[in-house]
């Protein structure tokens, strides 16, 4: 698929403290259209499992976002032996209402089935099951998510934040089931994270890195086991319609009266 990513920069209101900070640091209002993504080619299939990472900031998360409603759009292309399907074509975990009812009640299916998918989420103790939402805390919740949108049988489950909320060992665990799950029951995913440390036991199909810079590689699976291989890369997009930044005078400006910032020494 290809994906066009941007957004307008929204206009700012002059102040002075806002003077203050553009002049201190050589910088003007960012203006016109930011572009994360141009003509993008992300090369995914039916059952992927895609991995967006990068700093805050990199444009990750817009990205997955572009893809899950290109797959919206599209919903046969993400279906197995392009047959139509009645599941849901993309179903992100954030929009999911968790309920008040305990979690083994909470899976449209048979007890069985719950209680393996509630293992495979890393909710498999016996008291676990039988708790409502509420009585979770943030990563157990976390986790359910996951249960609950798996139970509904989506062709794509989407997650932002992927693990995040997680120790980094129970999250290598989540990483590594849900890999077994998509092999599993052929249900994508696309999951955006800052932490790449679960890249090993998630084995994405496709790991989409995203850079300050603005740089996007794209790495197949079949590729990350040669790393002489060359990576599919996206160059940097054109800057953005910035104003010329002026050179940092290091000095405050105030309705145009100039002050010297004064050294340690002065103030003293």
């Amino acid at each position: 698929m290809l994906l066009t990513v941007s957004h307008d920069f929204l206009p700012k209101q002059n102040s002075t403290q806002a003077s203050m900070v553009m002049d201190h640091f050589g910088i003007g209002f960012e203006k016109g259209k930011h572009t994360i993504a141009d003509e993008f080619n992300l090369p995914i299939e039916p059952g992927n499992v895609v991995l967006f990472t990068g700093a805050s900031g990199s444009g990750k998360s817009s990205l997955m976002r572009a893809a899950s409603e290109h797959l919206c759009k599209t919903p046969n292309s993400g279906t197995l032996n392009s047959q139509p399907s009645t599941l849901n074509p993309v179903l992100n975990i954030d929009d999911l209402e968790l309920g008040e009812r305990i979690l083994i009640d909470s899976l449209p299916l048979p007890v069985d089935e719950s209680m393996q998918l509630l293992s495979s989420c890393g909710l498999g103790e016996a008291h676990l099951m039988l708790r409502t939402p509420a009585e979770l805390s943030d990563g157990q919740r976390y986790r359910f998510r996951l249960a609950l949108g798996l139970s509904q049988r989506p062709q794509w489950l989407v997650a932002d934040e992927f693990t995040a909320t997680l120790d980094r060992t129970l999250a290598r665990v989540v990483a590594f089931n849900v890999r077994r799950l998509a092999d599993r029951t052929g249900t994508g995913f696309l999951l955006a994270t800052t932490h790449e440390d679960i890249a090993e036991d998630l084995h994405a199909d496709v790991h989409v890195q995203c850079r300050l810079d603005g740089q996007i590689d794209v790495v197949r699976s079949d590729e990350s086991a040669d790393p002489h291989k060359k990576k599919d890369t996206c160059p940097s997009p054109p800057t953005s319609g910035s104003a010329r930044r002026p050179n940092p005078t290091g000095r405050i400006s105030l309705g145009g009266i100039i002050a010297v910032m004064p050294s340690a020494s002065q103030s003293s």
